[in-house]
């Protein structure tokens, strides 16, 4: 029996990264060895085991062999007699595929330290390809290394192709996608997990609405990079520069969904894309079992951004609508969910990523004095129903055109 540290926090300590986890493998050891030793069994397919102090997984080494489509379809082995070398061929990418013993010795059959000088991502067999679900994680990890300066090995991209193209990535069922995504959008880069999707014809299939932004056009005085879809790439990394949230980044992935369906007749201009955006939203939404959260936020990003843009000229009664539309007096970090949103949008354009974006203080400065009406003074006062809205509003309304006017009458001197 020996038991060998694998995959990833081999891969990162090489790296001098910190680990995410640590995944062990176990080679000539039974089921009831396990158990004796203390190990708690927890694997449903296959042999996996808790250690009994420090509650990590320790799993039989195995092999597996394709049995139908998607990522369940396989058929896994695991005996006494299967090696550290078989178990670490199953694996996805060389970076993945190695191990490391207790006297620190590294084990590395298929060239992974080679890759990781080389800052090459390569899947270790052509058995990359029975598995739909390892074309999403290595988009992710394409996200998550890319500030090292890792690329796609050209074959293993023809690879991804191929798994587009024999039909097996549309059996990928929708929780599985969502979370890739969702992972993918936590990572610095984000734009280079939806490139890379479309590099291998995946984004068309599992994100349409994204895909179709790519080449839709729009006005260069507003947009100096032009492509919508360039543009929502843009916009994503900038979120992820600014720490924005798992939802605010999705809102801004988004948010300008409606321009995809803009006619071409009207290009570059995009009349009402926010509204067409929303019913967009919901499909993506409902396809991908997206939380309720990220949807509604989302939602309001893309309603409302060009009203975020403009802040400086509408009027206080359109400022209080947003306000009142986003809840953000009852849910106070909505209002900063939805400003980051719009903050990553504006530099999230050719020339502008570190221009300060002062709409943001506009409605700050509204909400606070909004905020600082009192409610029961109202119901003191007698006003009853309607009333009490009608008067609230008008209040709220006098207080944010106070503090505007005294922020207009600083700015001036």
């Amino acid at each position: 029996m020996k038991i060998y540290l694998v995959g990833g926090a081999v891969r990162d300590r090489l790296l001098n990264l910190p680990s995410r986890d640590h995944d062990w493998v176990v080679t000539g050891a039974t089921p009831q060895q396990m158990t004796e030793l203390g190990y708690k069994p927890v694997g449903k397919d296959f042999p996996v085991f808790l250690h009994p102090q420090t509650k990590e997984e320790f799993a039989l080494a195995r092999t597996e062999k394709k049995s139908g489509h998607g990522y369940h379809g396989f058929i896994f082995h695991t005996s006494v007699d299967v090696t550290l070398e078989e178990d670490l061929a199953r694996r996805d990418l060389t970076i993945n595929a190695m191990a490391e013993d207790g006297d620190g010795n590294i084990i590395d059959p298929y060239g992974g330290q080679k890759d990781l000088q080389n800052r090459m991502l390569r899947h270790v067999s052509d058995a990359f390809i029975e598995d739909p679900v390892r074309l999403l994680r290595i988009a992710r990890y394409a996200a998550r290394y890319a500030k090292f300066g890792f690329t796609i090995a050209q074959e293993t991209q023809d690879l991804l192709k191929k798994i587009v193209n024999s039909g097996e990535i549309n059996e990928l069922v929708a929780e599985r996608v969502w979370n890739e995504i969702s992972s993918a959008l936590d990572e610095d880069t984000p734009s280079v997990f939806f490139l890379t999707l479309r590099r291998c014809n995946a984004l068309a299939v599992l994100l349409p609405e994204i895909d179709r932004l790519f080449g839709v056009p729009q006005t260069v005085r507003h947009h100096p990079e032009i492509d919508t879809g360039l543009h929502t790439m843009m916009v994503i990394d900038m979120a992820a520069r600014l720490d924005a949230s798992n939802s605010v980044r999705f809102a801004c992935l988004c948010h300008d969904l409606g321009k995809g369906c803009t006619a071409a007749s009207l290009l570059p201009r995009h009349i009402a894309h926010e509204s067409k955006g929303v019913a967009l939203i919901n499909k993506l939404c409902k396809r991908l079992r997206i939380p309720t959260g990220h949807r509604q936020i989302a939602e309001l990003v893309c309603i409302y951004h060009t009203h975020c843009h403009r802040a400086t000229e509408l009027r206080i009664s359109t400022i209080l609508r947003i306000l009142e539309s986003i809840d953000a007096f009852r849910r106070p970090q909505r209002l900063d969910e939805f400003l980051l949103a719009c903050e990553a949008d504006s530099r999230g354009r050719l020339g502008f990523e570190d221009v300060h974006y002062p709409q943001a203080n506009v409605f700050r400065l509204s909400f606070q004095a909004a905020e600082q009406v009192e409610i029961n003074d109202l119901v003191s006062s007698g006003a009853k129903g309607e009333e009490i809205k009608r008067q609230l509003n008008s209040r709220r309304s006098e207080a944010i055109a106070a503090v505007l006017d005294k922020t207009k009458s600083v700015d001036c001197e």
